[in-house]
């Protein structure tokens, strides 16, 4: 039961009983309220800044958690990274070497990685700096990834059609040189012949009677056949693919037509002395992607190691060319 309450009336010199007002009870619940709200928010600050919800304890365990997953990823990223560098560096230096290709270029194994910032919206997360980094990396892996996937499939196919580019690499000498005395002018600066001026000699002669029968050095087919008063004379050439070709000037005859299909060792034409010559020689050039290269790096069917070194030596004491 509620109780009363009265307050001393000094005009009527009694006691009087008194009520408080709508307005004095909803005053002082609004201080009443406003205090306690005041005091819970203090409260929950404190709470949150000093002491830890079980929930709050949960979650940061987690975040530690994560933190430690991205460093062990970012230790498997450079294992990884490795790896793939390794890889990449055999791919270049050892198979594409062995299939006579260029590497892959820096600028398509690295390409696509510039330009507008795809990681914008990873900015604002919690440890975005890590987060971006590590999505960074596994982007460019990807990519290296990938490119590194079709080189191999390029390698697989080259080292399928190995057999038949091994069979089209000219490697053996073009006209039969036993004991190599028919071996004669190398590779490098020679006196002319006919204008008795140094001039680089890009190929090689072997000396031999007229008639001589020549040698195709690789399968191919014949890209030429051509006859002149000077120069090469009569000329046969020979295209090999993978980006090798081979000449053979001065013929007295041709035994091939252009178009013609040929095998490693079959006779293509015969020694001669025709267009700019002074005897009856073979001039002989290896062609590699349109630029001459030294023919005596290409007789490794026919020579042993003794009898290459001495080929260096004679075709490199001779002073003249031929032609």
């Amino acid at each position: 039961m509620t109780k009363k309450k009265y307050r001393f009336n000094p005009e009527t010199l009694s006691y009087e009983e008194h009520g408080v007002s709508f307005k004095e009870q909803f005053t002082r619940f609004i201080a009443y309220f406003s205090s306690s709200l005041a005091f819970a928010i203090v409260l929950v600050v404190v709470i949150i800044n000093f002491y830890e919800t079980p929930n709050s304890k949960d979650i940061k365990r987690e975040n530690q958690r994560l933190l430690t997953q991205y460093k062990l990823m970012q230790k498997d990223l450079e294992n990884i990274e490795t790896v793939l560098k390794d890889l990449q560096q055999r791919d270049d230096n050892i198979y594409r070497v062995i299939f006579e290709t260029e590497p892959i270029p820096s600028s398509i194994r690295n390409a696509g990685f510039g330009g507008a910032n795809k990681y914008g919206h990873l900015e604002n997360l919690d440890n975005s700096k890590l987060v971006i980094t590590t999505a960074r990396r596994l982007d460019i892996l990807a990519k290296q990834a990938y490119v590194q996937s079709k080189s191999y499939d390029e390698v697989m196919k080259m080292a399928q059609d190995k057999e038949k580019m091994l069979a089209s690499i000219p490697s053996i000498q073009p006209i039969s040189n036993e004991g190599l005395r028919r071996t004669a002018s190398g590779w490098g600066f020679r006196i002319h012949p006919i204008y008795k001026i140094r001039k680089f000699h890009y190929g090689m002669d072997f000396t031999a009677p007229t008639g001589t029968e020549i040698y195709v050095t690789g399968d191919g087919v014949v890209d030429e056949v051509t006859s002149e008063h000077s120069g090469y004379g009569k000329l046969v050439s020979v295209n090999h693919g993978y980006g090798y070709k081979t000449l053979y000037a001065h013929l007295s005859k041709f035994n091939v037509r252009a178009g013609q299909k040929v095998k490693r060792g079959e006779v293509i034409g015969f020694v001669g002395s025709t267009g700019t010559s002074t005897a009856p020689h073979l001039h002989y050039e290896v062609h590699k992607n349109g630029e001459p290269v030294n023919p005596q790096y290409f007789y490794y069917m026919d020579l042993t190691p003794q009898e290459y070194e001495r080929m260096i030596a004679i075709s490199s004491n001779m002073g003249q060319s031929f032609d």
